[in-house]
């Protein structure tokens, strides 16, 4: 685990970075969950269960993206949770070198609109999404959503 200072004063008890490495298989995608899931609870992050009702359901969508998308070009992928003191992020990485677009799809389909939902419950919460090439040739993306919804933050 690595710690994040904090601008004046050491970080809070909740506070760091965690990766982990999963299988490009249908299996890691409850894992992943869960294992987030258990972090959040371990490490006594306080964020509302609305907003790790969603940041759950991201982990999943962009798992399963990998899994479904880049598993031929990259047999493990990484998941990343950073947590600050007001915020929460998590990253998923992977080597196939394609960048998705978060496309509308035909509403007949049953599949190709994770992207899609994954931005939709960042905006929502006040977060961002964003996607970036690795130096190592693959992707990464990240959602950021703030521990209390936006409802909820004081402006």
């Amino acid at each position: 685990m690595v710690t994040i200072e904090r601008e004046g004063g050491d970080p809070l008890p909740y506070e760091g970075v965690w990766r982990f490495t999963a299988p490009a298989v249908d299996a890691s995608v409850p894992q992943a969950r869960h294992a987030v899931r258990d972090l959040l609870l371990r490490q006594g992050v306080p964020v509302v269960d609305e907003v790790v009702q969603g940041l759950l359901l991201i982990v999943s969508e962009l798992v399963t993206n990998a899994v479904r998308h880049a598993a031929l070009l990259s047999p493990v992928l990484g998941v990343e949770v950073a947590v600050g003191a007001e915020w929460i992020r998590v990253s998923v990485e992977d080597s196939h070198p394609y960048r998705p677009t978060a496309l509308e799809t035909d509403h007949a389909r049953t599949g190709g609109r994770g992207l899609l939902l994954v931005r939709e419950i960042t905006r929502e919460a006040g977060g961002t999404c964003e996607t970036e090439h690795t130096v190592t040739g693959g992707k990464v993306i990240r959602a950021t959503l703030p521990l209390k919804p936006a409802s909820e933050q004081h402006t």
